[in-house]
């Protein structure tokens, strides 16, 4: 699965935010989800290992835990993808505002309409 598609889950998606800060055990990631989500400990389980297929995340077994941690390349390849994405708006977004202020211009170099028939 892309990772992208992975992050389309509400469940992954904050997975990946409680491990921002650093690596976790599994125990810990299952409690705060399942607190949150209302999900059991399997059900973390699977969530985690879509996110170790996608490659968003790696484990380590230490004996009886096992620590999870982000890997930073699926996540930088997404936030390239992304400001790809706004470099092609901005450039079009600025030719729209250039065409509004232009539009306003012209609106304010107009005179106004007379309403009272042309006559003074």
């Amino acid at each position: 699965m892309h990772p992208m598609d992975a992050l389309g889950d509400p469940v992954r998606r904050r997975l990946v935010e409680l491990l921002a800060d650093g690596q976790r055990p599994a125990g810990d990631l299952a409690a705060a989800v399942g607190a949150e989500f209302g999900i059991s400990q399997p059900a973390t389980s699977r969530h985690l290992r879509v996110l170790r297929e996608s490659g968003l995340v790696e484990a380590q077994a230490r004996g009886p835990v096992r620590l999870y941690t982000v890997r930073p390349e699926p996540l930088d390849d997404i936030a390239g993808w992304v400001d790809d994405v706004r470099r092609f708006w901005a450039s079009r977004l600025d030719a729209l505002e250039t065409e509004i202020a232009r539009g306003r211009r012209q609106d304010v170099d107009r005179p106004e309409p007379r309403t009272d028939g042309g006559h003074r």
